[in-house]
């Protein structure tokens, strides 16, 4: 019987065997070997299999390091270059380094092998796939996120999308290193946080705008009490005192689900200094906008979007297709009441992620609309040579109708960082 032959009814072996893949967060590589042999021996006795001591062996090693690890994509998760890695099916398995999808050397032996890797994601984790439920996102221990779709909805074999959590982005300096602002927006908006302002951070998938979300709540007092909400949990706060709330979707009856908006709720009695809002997606955008109108200030959230106009277009929408009767100037009212900033963050085509706009909300105009007011934007000049966007960040020479609320919290930010003189 050939290794790859007898590899895959090992793994079938497991899967079968609940008990040995669930209920526990890690495994020791001492337990599973037993749990190998296990199995091992019910092949033996099943199908009077004999494997040599050396090939065994080898076999129980390459199980070990696929089931300890991540199996043949163990490399590409250690590889601090590698910022995605997108597996379509078992024979494709692209890359993402430096903002450029590549074509990796790595492959799968078959759909099983694939699929006992998306079982080894989710093991820890409340989260299933199957027939009924065919796709899911998880979160990692290190902060990564990784979503999985299989059939029937995926026709080429198991999909499964990892985008890597950057453990070098802790300050705001390093934003700065990894050119993604100027030292002027980075002061602006480390200041932002500690006045709680209410910002919402905006942009594309995969432009970056949760890690930058992550690296200025770092900002946060440690002596605030801070609430998160997720879909999938992927914040890693460092202060003391935070409440980590999770969505859960529905169990296999279809029962139990708990969503955004029943946390946000949920969490307005917990007495927060400060929420912040993993993704806003529905009608929990209403919820959160009314909470912060009656006081809870300093709210951070985030938001698909691919301006700071689209940023209070989808909220509109998102109000206004959640069944709540409400008119549009009600809607716009509330904006204006409640958002105070927008980060806008985007992937260029050279593939670096710069804030692209720090737009401030102000009021609404003689039209009942909202008015948005750049105060920093990213001005694209031209390709180098070697592929490289350049550019400059401009500040537009509008101080933010909230410099006073900056000035009453003892930050003390001069004018003259939103001087347009100042460009760098």
């Amino acid at each position: 019987m050939h290794n790859a032959h007898i590899k895959k009814q090992i793994r079938q072996g497991l899967v079968r065997d609940s008990s040995l893949l669930s209920g526990k967060d890690s495994f020791g590589r001492e337990e599973l070997r037993q749990a190998i042999l296990q199995v091992f021996r019910d092949m033996n006795e099943r199908e009077h299999l004999y494997v040599g001591g050396h090939e065994r062996e080898k076999i129980i090693e390459e199980l070990l390091d696929e089931l300890v690890g991540f199996g043949p994509i163990e490399a590409l998760i250690k590889d601090p270059t590698v910022t995605e890695i997108m597996i379509n099916g078992p024979q494709r398995v692209y890359v993402e380094r430096v903002g450029k999808k590549e074509l990796s050397t790595v492959t799968f032996e078959d759909e099983e092998q694939l699929m006992y890797l998306v079982y080894r994601f989710l093991a820890p984790t409340r989260r299933r796939v199957d027939e009924m439920y065919p796709y899911t996102e998880i979160s990692l221990p290190d902060g990564s996120r990784v979503n999985i779709i299989i059939k029937p909805l995926a026709l080429n074999g198991p999909i499964v999308t990892i985008r890597k959590f950057l453990k070098e982005l802790k300050t705001i300096d390093d934003l700065i290193a990894h050119d993604t602002l100027d030292k002027r927006m980075a002061d602006f908006l480390v200041a932002a946080i500690r006045a709680k302002v209410n910002i919402v951070f905006a942009g594309a998938t995969g432009t970056g705008k949760t890690t930058t979300l992550n690296v200025l709540s770092s900002y946060i007092a440690n002596d605030e009490r801070i609430v998160t909400i997720e879909d999938t949990a992927e914040l890693r706060l460092s202060q003391d005192h935070v409440v980590r709330l999770e969505g859960r979707p529905a169990n296999i009856e279809g029962k139990g689900a708990v969503s955004i908006r029943d946390l946000f709720r949920n969490c307005l009695r917990m007495r927060p200094d400060r929420i912040i809002l993993g993704e806003i997606r529905g009608d929990e955008s209403l919820d959160m906008l009314q909470a912060i109108c009656s006081g809870h200030k300093g709210a951070l959230s985030v938001l698909h979007a691919s301006s700071p106009q689209d940023v209070i277009y989808r909220i509109e929408t998102m109000i206004l297709t959640s069944g709540v009767p409400i008119s549009v100037e009600a809607i716009q009212r509330q904006i204006a009441a409640a958002v105070e900033l927008i980060v806008l963050q985007e992937q260029l085509v050279d593939g670096s992620r710069k804030i692209t706009h720090i737009t401030q909300v102000n009021g609404l105009g003689k039209d009942k609309q909202v008015v948005l007011e750049d105060l920093f934007v990213f001005e694209f000049e031209a390709l180098d040579p070697q592929g490289k966007a350049q550019g400059k960040w401009r500040a537009c020479g509008i101080t933010p109708c909230f410099y006073e609320k900056l000035k009453k919290t003892g930050i003390d930010l001069s004018k003259s960082v939103f001087d347009d003189t100042q460009a760098s």
